[in-house]
């Protein structure tokens, strides 16, 4: 305690040291104060945190569930691939029992909140029942199918919601590069809402299964399980840069996304027309010779050759003509004929398409218009493809009683087409299109216009009271 004996600078030095340190003391404790009620101007608070504060509302768990036994789904009759049998074997209940359900798990991003779309894997709901999609904040909704596409993985759901969902804001996948940042959230395990980081290692990866061919991924090093298929990847701003979808089985720490951009345009197609609608080109390819490719100065394993462009499709109209060998399709190198339908599913209608040929002793560079495939063409389309004209069968009922159950009749064979060669004759009823029935005219040409772009058919061919299935390699 100070007296007053004691001089005046001893006392205003006291007073100012005391008076400071109270002043010192308040704004520590406004630090903490203001710590405590606004965490995100927190140092510890990076990009990561940001961007998965942003993002992750939007984030849904799926899951689906049938009863085992029951009728089965639209999807049921569809092989999985064993490339994502992991992906379910963990959450289907091998219990034999007629009465239990069992319950797949998966991920999804919304993609438009107002209208209630959510993107996510088409394997996840690929033998659905039906299926519930739980928010973060445990909101639940029954959803609905909008589309799938098995070629792409992608598939869109939609919920419906009296007030507008959270939305992920979409990004570009054409500026990526290896090594930036990635940012995975996806529902491992039925944990909800698990957050993964990692690095791109590497872009435009293609891999193939024992059932198909999956191209353009995006490989990275975050984790990712069971469960994550169909969540969102984000890069280090929360913007959705792919939709992770798998796992590469033989290897650990390696994970795979499919681009946004390719999945945008999917996501067009499915949300307009309830699937994809592929272009169509016009021409027919085969696999290159190795003498042939030697002749011509190709390297061995690239190219095939085309066979056939149709008069007035889109490839004619390029300028691509028989005998050329396609080198590339887009930006991926064609080495056989699967490579070609692969590449081409990867388009969609309104898509240019980049051309590379070998004709002559170079190459040349072309580019395609892509098109839908006209319905008013089939049937023109079943002449240049399996070498028959076709028509209504009443004229030839009276001699054919089979014809009285429907079906086109041949009118017309070929000359030195497949068909004329296994003794396909005029007379001869199509009743059947790979597993489409055949009614009339109209029914035949609406079901070739939907396989316009398989590589073969099955036709179910009737000759008198006796059928035979005939497979066509086209």
């Amino acid at each position: 305690m100070l007296s007053m004996t004691q001089p005046f600078g001893k006392i205003k030095r006291h007073l100012l040291f005391t008076s400071f340190s109270w002043v010192f003391c308040l704004l520590l404790a406004g630090s903490f104060a203001a710590q405590a009620a606004a965490p995100e101007d927190s140092s510890r608070e990076n990009a990561v945190v940001r961007a998965v504060r942003k993002v992750g509302p939007a984030v849904v768990n799926i899951a689906s569930e049938v009863a085992l036994g029951a009728r089965p789904t639209p999807f049921s009759g569809l092989p999985m691939d064993p490339f994502f049998e992991n992906f379910f074997s963990d959450f289907f209940d091998s219990q034999p029992e007629h009465h239990r359900k069992r319950s797949s798990l998966g991920s999804g991003v919304i993609i438009d909140g107002r209208r209630g779309f959510i993107l996510t894997n088409s394997h996840v709901i690929e033998k659905a029942g039906t299926i519930t999609v739980v928010l973060q904040d445990e909101r639940e909704f029954a959803a609905q199918i909008v589309g799938a596409d098995p070629d792409s993985d992608l598939a869109v759901l939609r919920i419906r919601s009296d007030h507008p969902l959270p939305s992920a804001t979409m990004g570009k996948s054409d500026d990526l590069m290896i090594g930036e940042t990635i940012i995975a959230i996806g529902n491992p395990f039925g944990f909800s809402h698990t957050i993964t980081t990692g690095v791109i290692s590497a872009l435009n990866r293609s891999f193939r299964t024992d059932e198909r061919t999956f191209n353009e991924f995006i490989q990275l090093d975050a984790s990712i399980n069971p469960g994550n298929s169909g969540g969102p990847l984000l890069n280090i701003n929360g913007e959705l840069i792919g939709i992770n979808t798998a796992i590469y089985a033989k290897a650990q720490g390696i994970g795979f996304a499919i681009p946004i951009d390719k999945a945008r345009r999917i996501v067009s197609d499915l949300i307009t027309h309830g699937e994809v609608v592929r272009p169509w080109i016009g021409i027919r390819v085969q696999d290159l010779e190795k003498t042939m490719g030697a002749y011509l100065g190709i390297e061995k394993g690239k190219g095939v050759m085309i066979r056939d462009v149709m008069p007035k499709s889109p490839a004619a109209q390029a300028g691509l003509e028989a005998g050329d060998v396609l080198l590339e399709l887009g930006r991926r190198p064609i080495s056989d004929s699967d490579d070609f339908r692969q590449a081409l599913r990867d388009f969609v209608v309104g898509d240019p398409i980049p051309v590379t040929l070998w004709r002559g002793e170079g190459k040349l560079n072309l580019r395609l218009a892509g098109t839908s495939f006209p319905e008013s063409r089939s049937l023109e389309l079943v002449e240049w493809l399996l070498g028959v004209r076709v028509a209504d069968p009443a004229a030839i009922r009276r001699s054919n009683r089979g014809a009285a159950a429907g079906g086109v009749a041949i009118t017309e064979v070929r000359p030195g087409s497949f068909l004329a060669r296994i003794g396909v004759k005029p007379g001869d009823i199509i009743r059947q299109l790979d597993d489409t029935p055949i009614r009339d005219v109209k029914g035949f040409s609406e079901a070739v216009a939907r396989f316009h772009d398989k590589s073969s058919l099955v036709l179910l061919l009737q000759r008198g009271d006796q059928g035979y299935y005939i497979p066509v390699k086209l």
